[in-house]
This record gives C-alpha cells, structure tokens and sequence, in this order.
C-alpha cells in the first residue's frame, strides 16, 4: 500500500481486529499507585503516554482475531540470585510498574539501574467469547535478558535473549473460572563480572563514554495472549519476488507436513481477492502470482494475504507481503546493490532507537514513526537499525512507507577485562561465540518476511569479533545466507574486515571513504583500499553534532556533549552536513560508492551529533537543503548505472580514471 494518510493507513492495510475494551485494560487496579518516574528528558509523547500502552496488534504479520493485550500496570519486586526456585505466588509484590518499560526507563515508574534479578507480576481472565475448546497462547515481544514464566504456579517456559519474541501455550496451566496469575522473573546481567552477551550498546559500566546509553531490564515489548485452535500456524515464512514468485511455508503448532491451507492475496487498497492457491504445512511452497505491482521505496506496494489453516476449526491468519527481488550485480564493472534488478543507492541514518523517557521501548507507536517519517520528508530511503532489534510494528511501518533497512545483530559486549589484568579482549570463548551464533539465527527467522530488510549485519566495528583465525564472519554470513538466501550480508561494519559478505564497509566520520582508494586506520582493526570485488559501502560517516540548549538536552552542561566534530549553530551545522553529502556524491560519481549511513538519526544521551535532539522537539535539517542533498545522490547513482561513462563532480576534473581497477588490498 502507498502511503497517503498518515499512520492510520499502517491499520488499514493488514486488517487489525477490533479488541473490546477488556483487550487493552490492565488485569489489577494499579493504575492508581502508578507515577512517572524521575525524569531527566521527555518528549511530546510522554504526558499521553497512561497505563495502557501500545495497544495496537503487535504482530502484522500473523494476526488472528481472538487476541488480548495484557500490557498496563503490573507489579515489581527486585529480586536475588535463585529465589525462581520460590516464585512468590498469591502475594502482592510492592511496586507498581508499566508494561512495557525498561525498568530503568522514567516510564516504567521504577527509575532505578541494576536490578540484576526481577520479579514482575500480573493477573488475567479468558474472554468469554473465546471458545473453550481452543488453546491459548501467551506471546512476548521482548524479554530483556533472560525470562522464566509462570501461570498459576507452575512454570510454562524459559526464554534466553534480550531482543526476540517468544511464545508458551499456556492452556494447561489456567483457572477454568476465574482470574489467572502470571509471575515473570527476570535475568539480566549486562556487564556483570565476565558476562559476554549480546547487548548492543547498553552499558552499566562505562562512565564517560558517550557512545554507549543507559541500559534496559526487563519486559520492554508488548505481551498479549491469542485463543487457537488445537493445531494452528506456528511461524510463516513468505518470500514473494519481482517476477511474482512466491515461496513460503507455513508452519504447523503440531510440526505436520501434510496440513491443508488455503492462501489468498488482496489487490492492493481492496478487499477484491487477486489469487488463491492451496498448499500443505511444513515444506516449501512454491507458485507464482501474475503481473503483481513492485515494492521499491518510491512505490512500497503491499498485498494483504489471508490464510485458513487445517479443517472445520481452521485456523484464520491475516499477513502481508510485498513483490521484490534484492541482488547484487556488476553494472559497467563496478559491484553494486540492485532492488527488482536495478542499482537504487540506499542512504539514510544509523538508527538507534533509544528513547530519553523510554529507553529501549519507544512512548507510542506514534513516536516511534514520526522518526521515520522526518526522515521520508527529505528522501531519505534506508535506515541502518543499528545493534538493536525494535518491535514489530517498526518494520511495518519501514514496509509501508518504503524504507529500505539495513539490518544490524546486536552486539556482544565488546570489551571484556584481558585476564592478564591488562587492557581488554573482544570474545571471551567458544561458548559466548556459540550463543551469539544461535542469536544470529534467531534474528534472522524472526525477520527475514519483512519485505524492507534489505540486508543483514553480522559485527559493527570487531565488537565482539574474535581477532583470531579463523575468522567467524565467514561461516556466519553463510549461514545467514542459508538461512535467508534473498538479502545481502554485511558482514564486518567497520573496522578489521576479511572480506566476507557483500560489502565493503568504510567508517569514518570527518571525511567519506565510500569505495575509493583512500582510506585510513580505525582503532584496533584496519579499513583498507576499496575491495572492487565487493559493494562500496559507507557504513557511517557525518557525526557532526551541535551543543545542546539544556531544555532538550539530556546532559546539561555541554562538557558532557559530544559529536565527532561539533558546529556552533544549525546553519553552520546545515552547511557541514551538506558539504560531506557532497563529497559523497563525488564519489558516488568519480569511483565506486554504492550506498551511505549517516550518523545518526538523533542525538542519544551525551551524543549531540542527531539529524534530531533527543526529545524530538528540534529538527536540525534545513529540509530544503536535505532534499536537495539526498535527491543529488540519487541523481548520481542514476548516472552511474549503467550508461557507460563516468559523471564528473562539480569542480573536480578526473583524466583517464578507470574506477575497475581502483585499490587494492594490503
């Protein structure tokens, strides 16, 4: 669907089911005891925030009509080391908390950091217009770090990683009459002792250090139960092409390969059926749909689907998609990155997704899209999620407003003690190698049906990079590859790179570096000339900040502000920024960049180098000069694709350049 009124359109697109108001009330009356938190920063969205956040649908993309939102005030207990053993069941634990929130966050009314262990706890009823005969699902958007549940006393499940979604059929655990207890105890050792997880750029333990933030614990994605039948679709995986070629499998609760489905896809803003198919469960399933419209970021078509899954107590699922083809290809001999077969030059920011009221957890939907949506204003077509994985309804809105994503794995914590007592290393051992690994998979099957993700990030800048042979980025990006064949992997972003994956990364902040034969040294690692058998890319640059008036600033005193290189007003800072979008556009014309990341979308904390301030009430960009900025990239990357000859840069003169045979590496 294209993109016309708003947000609202994001509703009207993929069906959401009305939910009667017992959907979205919090289970016990909290509401009362609950209050803000300390606050060092807010945004618009605060004040609006209440007790029942992000009530929306929060998966578009298998949504069933029996669901129910448990987010709203739930009750907190600060916890120690095994007390799971003994959950605190029938008891009032003292604190009330809302949920979804970072317990660190002023939303979350708790405030506080190192809650190592947690307890969270709430109660809920079956609606009486599900039928009994169903099961019921209880579904986690994110666990932050490590989750144990549950109902009625007796345990349902335990989940390990702070980024992904989960789920525990819980049906033979609840009270046939009545109101169900649900107790969460929560783990999260973010810089404890020798702990190596992923994290991406949470910290307890760096003072000082701008470019990591306050980290989150706890439960910071929505919660919400769905009523099934006995045997019901588990995960789906769909992948439609430009060609209109579908591959998808449906997976089934019971894991059969032989269940009976019927799949049907909507005509783009109509409920008139386009094509229908019927498959089984369990193993691909291939066929092809006629003549369908391309989603590209000028035109970001999406199809609605419907699925009845199994027999007379089917299973109704609602879904989308939308018909593209990512490749790489070499266009007048130099690699580059093709959408639906043609080079399109993905440039946009580094994505961080931090919040100065919510910290991981965004106030509203609302908020969390008016982000994307200042950076549409100016064509911007791509955002690097950077080390963090945002809830569902983020690559919705990625989906429906046509911005690409460059996908990033959150990080291991990077700088672990050297046991010598001397200086740090970057990966303790095989086991937090492994757990990483098993993360990176899991990312991938979690978001892979997004038609927007774009590509994958395997390490951003050797965090968590083992600096040893043999090099983990090789095997990883092909089993990334195996596991999601139709996205390209970028697997080193910065920094010590081996050349595995698709890309050739540069970082560097004052200067691009974007697939020329220059480049410079990078901390502990090395970048090197630009590798011609690979996508230039530069995966950060820009970082040009502004002190920030203390009303939206998160630290006051402009001693604790920071950016790679700072400007005295927004219209020096206006003239820098496009002055580096230049240069890149020069290399858009004169070598071989193929794509850019600016850093960053806003400022975080001490970091003052954001398109906007923190609260979101400053938007730094002179948008004329943006959109003209941005559309001359585009406009170059258009010269370059495919005419043969080579656009010159305004005031640059280049003789004989052949830019085939530019670097080579060390």
């Amino acid at each position: 669907m294209r993109l016309s009124s708003g947000f609202l359109s994001l509703f009207l697109v993929c069906p959401i089911f009305a939910t009667n108001i017992d959907g979205i009330r919090p289970r016990q009356s909290n509401e009362t005891e609950y209050k803000l938190g300390k606050i060092t920063l807010d945004t618009p969205w605060t004040a609006s925030v209440g007790t029942n956040p992000w009530p929306e649908h929060p998966r578009p993309r298998l949504q069933r009509a029996l669901w129910k939102n448990l987010n709203g005030v739930w009750r907190f207990r600060n916890a120690t080391k095994g007390d799971d053993s003994a959950p605190p069941f029938g008891q009032t634990l003292e604190r009330a908390v809302l949920i979804p929130s970072c317990l660190e966050s002023a939303l979350s009314g708790i405030t506080e950091l190192r809650h190592t262990y947690s307890w969270f706890q709430t109660s809920f009823d079956i609606p009486s217009d599900w039928q009994r005969d169903n099961r019921v699902v209880l579904n986690f958007g994110a666990v932050d770090y490590q989750a144990s549940v549950f109902v009625n006393g007796q345990q349902a499940g335990t989940h390990t990683g702070g980024y992904f979604e989960f789920s525990f059929d819980v049906t033979n655990y609840l009270s046939a009459n009545g109101t169900n207890e649900l107790l969460v105890h929560v783990y999260d050792p973010t810089d404890m002792d020798r702990v190596q997880i992923p994290i991406g750029k949470q910290t307890l333990g760096r003072d000082g250090n701008s470019i990591w933030y306050t980290p989150c614990t706890g439960i910071w994605q929505t919660v919400w139960l769905e009523s099934t039948p006995s045997e019901y679709v588990s995960k789906l995986d769909l992948n439609a092409e430009m060609d209109g070629t579908v591959n998808m499998t449906v997976h089934s609760s019971t894991n059969s390969t032989n269940t009976p489905f019927q799949i049907s896809f909507l005509e783009p803003d109509s409920d008139e059926v386009k094509f229908t198919t019927v498959g089984i469960s369990g193993k691909p399933f291939i066929f092809k749909v006629d003549a369908p419209e391309l989603w590209t970021p000028d035109t970001p078509t999406l199809y609605n689907i419907s699925i009845s899954f199994g027999g007379d107590a089917s299973d109704e699922i609602q879904s989308y998609t939308g018909f593209r083809t990512i490749s790489r290809g070499e266009i007048d001999g130099v690699q580059r990155p093709l959408l639906n077969g043609e080079f399109v030059f993905p440039f946009g920011p580094l994505d961080q997704g931090f919040w100065p009221d919510g910290i991981y957890t965004p106030p509203s939907v609302e908020a969390m899209v008016f982000d994307l949506q200042q950076l549409k204003e100016v064509g911007i077509n791509m955002v690097r999620k950077h080390i963090k994985v945002e809830p569902a309804l983020y690559y919705r809105a990625c989906d429906e407003m046509g911005l690409l994503i460059i996908q990033d794995m959150p990080s291991l914590r990077p700088d672990l003690p050297a046991t010598s007592g001397c200086g740090t290393i970057r990966l303790e051992g095989d086991a937090e190698q492994k757990e990483f690994n098993r993360q990176l998979g899991v990312l991938v099957e979690q978001l892979k049906n997004y038609p927007s993700i774009f590509a994958w990030t395997i390490y951003n800048e050797e965090w968590g990079q083992s600096t040893v042979a043999p090099w983990p980025e090789f095997g990883l990006t092909d089993m990334v590859r195996s596991l999601d064949p139709t996205r390209l992997v970028n697997a080193v972003s910065g920094w010590t790179d081996h050349t595995a994956g698709d890309f050739d990364d540069n970082h560097h902040y004052s200067t691009p570096q974007c697939g020329t034969p220059f480049w410079s040294t990078q901390g502990s690692g090395y970048d090197s000339a630009y590798d011609p058998s690979r996508i230039g890319l530069q995966g950060e640059f820009g970082g040009i900040g502004q002190y920030v008036a203390p009303a939206n600033s998160w630290f006051k005193s402009p001693s604790q502000q920071s950016a790679y290189e700072l400007t005295n007003t927004t219209a020096i800072w206006n003239y820098r920024c496009i002055d580096l979008l230049r240069q890149l556009r020069e290399q858009v014309e004169l070598f071989a960049c193929s794509g850019g990341v600016w850093t960053q979308t806003t400022d975080v904390e001490g970091e003052v180098n954001g398109l906007m301030t923190y609260d979101r009430r400053v938007n730094r960009m002179d948008r004329g000069l943006w959109r003209e900025g941005v559309g001359a990239l585009r406009d170059a990357a258009r010269g370059r694709a495919g005419n043969g000859t080579l656009g010159v840069a305004t005031g640059v003169e280049v003789v004989g350049l052949d830019v085939r045979g530019q670097g080579v590496l060390p």
